[in-house]
């Protein structure tokens, strides 16, 4: 077992050197169906279900350090050639399909409460209310609905082992539909001629990668991302919404959209390193995943899968009417079961030019999952 956090980051950061080397050099058909990211997650989580990494605080508190800054200086990067008018242009269907996403899950939450009420906990109701405040906003709005439902705290803990277990699969389903994109457009229909004219836009302008390069991507986007947390813990938190990372992230998200429009938005290596810091978020996003975990809430759990697979059906519905790219349903869906954390990272394994994307949708669903969470929650208690 590994007890050095030091130790425990220096397996993240080899695994991330070897798979990324792999990837790119190899040419094995293998990551054409599960991306180096996708390994990196699922190898990670494993060893962490093994118990390969203590458990204990200062065990885990050097990679959370360091993802803490490395993740606000990889959206600060991958926001770098990203004309947010074109984004903008893309129009109002991106904001459809987010609402789309987040219905899908309340009318999934509100199904499987009512076929498995009765083997449920009496109180369950709360349980089910604070779960859909995660998949449609995040951890804080979590917290936040039992903080006034006052769900007993067993059936909580049940509805935190489903929420990151549901979590974990789902994040490495969105990394992985990279891969089947086009074929599913194809499925759709989907006229993704806009969104093509912006993920091209700034990547043939970019210059070479020099040492100069390196040292303002590096360098530079660590400063800022430190900077940015510095400045998001003096700002006043709002609510259970805007705190001190989501500060940040809004921070870094405004200042990488400036960068975008000056000539520093073209610096070559900023996708490159951007890149490297993707698989160490990953590397530490999937440390905190237990697939153990699985055996300790399984009513629950098939509960949160059956709702995952209502949000599906209702989803790849919505796409095929209105002829939906799986980008737009990938992210929507991440923002809402993942969160700020999550949507940005997804959004960038598509492209850097649909980072803001990403940012825009985690920020609707931290201002909207808990109203959303109490809602259903209220509609449920009716329902026992």
């Amino acid at each position: 077992m590994i007890e050095n956090g030091l130790l425990m980051l220096s397996v993240i950061l080899g695994l991330s050197c070897i798979l990324i080397v792999l990837e790119k050099t190899t040419g094995w058909k293998l990551f054409k169906f599960v991306p180096g990211m996708v390994m990196m997650y699922l190898i990670c989580a494993a060893l962490n279900s093994v118990g390969v990494f203590s458990d204990a605080e200062g065990t885990r508190q050097v990679a959370a350090d360091v993802k803490t800054v490395i993740l606000p200086a990889m959206i600060f990067l991958f926001l770098f050639g990203c004309d947010f008018r074109r984004i903008i242009k893309l129009g109002p269907k991106l904001l459809l399909t987010y609402f789309v996403a987040a219905a899908s899950l309340a009318i999934g939450v509100v199904v499987v409460f009512l076929a498995f009420k009765a083997l449920l906990h009496p109180e369950s109701w709360k349980v089910f209310g604070a779960l859909l405040a995660s998949w449609t906003g995040g951890s804080a709005n979590m917290v936040a609905v039992q903080d006034v439902l006052q769900a007993p705290e067993t059936i909580f803990g049940y509805a935190l082992i489903t929420d990151t277990i549901v979590y974990s699969f789902w994040l490495m389903a969105m990394f992985s539909s990279v891969a089947v994109s086009d074929r599913f457009n194809r499925f759709t229909k989907a006229d993704t001629s806009v969104m093509d004219t912006a993920l091209d836009l700034g990547d043939t302008d970019e210059k070479p990668i020099t040492a100069a390069s390196l040292a303002l991507t590096v360098f530079g986007s660590l400063t800022v991302a430190i900077l940015a947390i510095e400045l998001g813990d003096l700002l006043p938190e709002v609510g259970d919404v805007l705190n001190g990372t989501a500060w940040t992230i809004i921070i870094v998200s405004i200042l990488g959209v400036i960068v975008a429009h000056t000539p520093l938005g073209r610096i070559g290596g900023s996708t490159e390193i951007a890149t490297l810091m993707l698989f160490i978020v990953i590397g530490q996003i999937a440390t905190g995943s237990d697939f153990s975990a699985i055996t300790q809430a399984p009513l629950y759990l098939v509960a949160g899968f059956l709702v995952l697979l209502v949000h599906v059906i209702i989803m790849v519905i919505y796409a095929k009417l209105t002829r939906t790219e799986l980008f737009s349903l990938a992210v929507a869906s991440t923002a809402n079961i993942g969160g700020i954390a999550s949507a940005p990272v997804v959004a960038s394994a598509f492209s850097r030019q649909m980072v803001p994307v990403g940012v825009l949708y985690a920020l609707i669903g931290s201002l909207l999952g808990t109203f959303m969470g109490l809602a259903v929650a209220q509609l449920l208690s009716q329902l026992v």
